[in-house]
């Protein structure tokens, strides 16, 4: 009994008992005790042996509690990752049902198939932004809603430009750097503009929606000028049928109503799980909002923008993060602070809004080299999304980030890709030039 509480036991607990017996014994000879003493000490010993097997079962059934939580932990874990995965697919069914039901009803309506495709289809791509943020921000959760928003913003530019310009080089439209990528970046200051008290109020919500509807009149107009070839695609996707009935009409917006229903369900199961998961791994909601929401809210977009690269639809790409930045600050934020006003958390101040500006305008002078985004550029935006993550993972777990890798981010990494930068358009300005000498 002894040894086996010795192999097993806590070893002051086997220690404690020993002892006790060593000082019983030594008394019992110093005093040279009658047998009936010595009797009394004997039983006493059993007493105490039978207490250490006691401590010992219990030692032994507080280690299987142990197993059987570790266990219920992992399993109610693995629950809010498959009520999140459900969530997000509602969504996405959602996402689709309203473009497809909305696009059919505006055709029938008479609207022009670009401006169809422009508007409802490119806005329909982020109504999980949408979805989720309002319905956080409905719940009291103003975390997730900003963090969605703002890790949104982050996660199209590095991880889903990264991933298509890793692919193939992307082509980049002029009339995308003179207009679209200046208004994305006046769109993204003006998150910290608005938010610097910590809070976007409804009055701040007005504003950016208003700017977003000035925006799409801006886009329908736009259109009035696009090509031939560009009407003709978008006439033969999205034209209205020859023959409208009410039947057609009722169908769509059946489909209309059952996506909206869709996207309530959807956005409040993976808002819920999000929430769970936050508290699962101990970490704040703003960090699961910039991270796995924002990500899984962008889905939609990834699968848009790798397929029209793999298309060779490669301009399609980027005009489609840049209208996807564009809607999530103006529309989704503005529509947010409308339902409920937004708190802004200083760790967002500090860090995560200004790394969203930052990356909005370093846009321009990467898109304006040549044209293009090369393999190489996707991969350092990959390269920045992998450690903005592990910054945000590492901050949430450890007491503080570990200083090599804040001091490597700090003085290496940035520098050197603020100079490559700068370089760059340089001499892109400086072959321009010499092109129109």
């Amino acid at each position: 009994m002894v040894r086996r509480a010795r192999e097993q036991l806590p070893r002051g607990v086997v220690d404690c008992v020993l002892d006790r017996q060593r000082r019983d014994l030594d008394q019992a000879v110093r005093c040279r005790a009658p047998r009936r003493w010595r009797r009394r000490v004997a039983c006493l010993h059993v007493r105490l042996r039978t207490q250490a097997g006691r401590v010992l079962a219990d030692h032994h059934a507080g280690r299987s509690a142990a197993r059987v939580s570790r266990r219920r932990c992992r399993r109610v874990t693995a629950v809010p990752w498959l009520l999140l995965l459900v969530g997000l697919a509602i969504l996405t069914a959602g996402a689709e049902c309203l473009v497809r039901g909305s696009s059919k009803l505006a055709a029938a309506a008479g609207i022009s198939p670009l401006v169809i495709g422009l508007t409802v289809v490119a806005y329909g791509t982020s109504t999980p932004e949408f979805a989720v943020s309002v319905k956080s921000a409905w719940a009291g959760q103003s975390d997730i809603a900003i963090g969605n928003v703002v890790g949104s913003n982050i996660c199209n530019v590095l991880l889903i430009l990264g991933a298509c310009a890793a692919l193939f080089p992307l082509r980049v439209n002029v009339q995308l750097i003179r207009l679209d990528v200046p208004i994305m970046i006046g769109a993204a200051l003006l998150v910290p503009a608005l938010g610097y008290d910590g809070r976007i109020g409804r009055i701040e919500g007005l504003i950016l929606f208003g700017m977003m509807a000035a925006y799409t009149a801006f886009v329908i107009r736009k259109s009035r000028k696009e090509t031939r070839a560009a009407q003709e695609k978008f006439a033969a996707e999205f034209a209205a049928p020859e023959r409208v009935t009410a039947g057609f009409v009722l169908a769509n917006a059946a489909l209309v109503a059952l996506s909206l229903v869709l996207l309530v369900y959807g956005a409040r199961t993976f808002v819920n799980a999000a929430v769970e998961l936050a508290h699962a791994f101990g970490v704040s909601e703003l960090v699961i909002g910039l991270t796995i929401v924002a990500v899984g809210t962008s889905l939609p977009e990834v699968a848009t923008s790798i397929v029209a690269t793999i298309r060779g639809e490669r301009d399609i790409a980027i005009g489609n993060v840049v209208g996807s930045n564009i809607y999530n600050v103006l529309a989704v934020l503005g529509a947010t602070a409308i339902v409920k006003p937004v708190a802004v958390s200083a760790q967002a101040l500090a860090f995560d809004i200004p790394i969203m500006v930052a990356i909005m305008v370093a846009c321009l002078p990467i898109f304006f080299t040549g044209l293009a985004i090369s393999r190489w550029e996707g991969g350092l935006f990959l390269g920045y999304y992998a450690a903005y993550t592990a910054y945000l993972v590492m901050q949430s777990q450890l007491p503080q980030v570990p200083p090599g890798f804040r001091t490597a981010m700090l003085y290496f990494i940035m520098p050197l890709t603020a100079v490559t930068i700068v370089v760059l358009s340089m001499w892109e300005l400086r072959r321009l030039r010499r092109d129109r000498m």
